[in-house]
């Protein structure tokens, strides 16, 4: 398997987890699950986009995790969407979601602790909200409440 340095798009996770990528952006503060699965957000968008979200915010609820980012459309993104190609640009943003899928699934398992079983990426542009939706493996705690 390629390395890195040869597909950038092959970023391990300790990439998207380690450093702190919420310069300029409202992330909650502290140490907790929700600040780590947001800060790897925003990296991912970043790292890959070349721009992030001017805000993102976690939830975990049993065993779904969803962030939600606020903003950060690229300036060819703005230009499309201002030509009316909002199919286009959702249609990209999802397939790039789908081919960077393996790193953010492998992110939010190293910062729950669990395994991830499907992941979803969607972007709505009225506002301009992007949404990451994990659904993670039961935990042991769910197993003796079934």
């Amino acid at each position: 398997m390629p390395d890195s340095r040869e597909h950038p798009t092959q970023a391990s996770s300790e990439e998207l987890t380690e450093p702190d990528w919420g310069d300029r952006v409202e992330i909650e503060s502290g140490s907790s699950v929700t600040a780590e699965v947001s800060n790897a957000m925003v990296g991912l968008k970043k790292k890959f986009y070349g721009r992030g979200p001017n805000a993102a915010k976690t939830f975990i609820n049993d065993n779904y995790v969803f962030c939600v980012l606020d903003g950060g459309l690229t300036q060819n993104e703005k230009t499309m969407l201002d030509a009316g190609e909002e199919r286009l640009v959702r249609s990209y943003r999802l397939r790039f979601q789908e081919i960077m899928a393996e790193q953010t699934t492998e992110a939010v398992e190293r910062i729950t602790g669990r395994k991830v079983l499907t992941y979803h990426s969607q972007i709505l542009f009225e506002p301009m909200v992007g949404i990451e939706i994990f659904v993670l493996e039961p935990s042991d705690c769910d197993a003796g409440r079934q």
